[in-house]
């Protein structure tokens, strides 16, 4: 029997072109494990929340009118700050933008890198 090929996963079709593109590159760099997949669609979906967040703040303001003629803060706010703690978090748990650890680490070893060749 032939060993089985994997295909390469594919940005999933609802993330905007340039997050499609880091997808991509993320997959040409990295050796991913299925649930770390998951993850990387996850900090996709948030990046995407996030500039979503970012172009109606754009244009509409950061404050909306309230009922008694004041303002507060419009929800995007909201949004984006959720969405940009969410990618910094998600970003760090995939441990995508470490180099390997060097030997006079002090803290705790990582369990793994995913980054490809690396062999911990």
């Amino acid at each position: 029997m032939g060993m089985k090929t994997q295909r390469k996963p594919r940005a999933p079709q609802h993330l905007r072109p340039d997050t499609r593109t880091w997808f991509g590159s993320v997959l040409a760099d990295y050796s991913l494990e299925p649930h770390h997949l998951k993850l990387l669609q996850a900090v996709c979906e948030a990046w995407d929340r996030l500039q979503q967040a970012r172009e109606i703040l754009a244009a509409e303001g950061l404050t909306i009118p309230t009922g008694d003629g004041g303002c507060k803060a419009h929800p995007c706010v909201g949004i984006e700050r959720d969405s940009r703690l969410a990618v910094a978090r998600l970003i760090r748990e995939l441990d995508l933008d470490c180099e390997p650890p060097a030997n006079t680490r002090t803290a705790p070893p990582a369990l793994r890198s995913n980054r490809r060749g690396y062999a911990g």
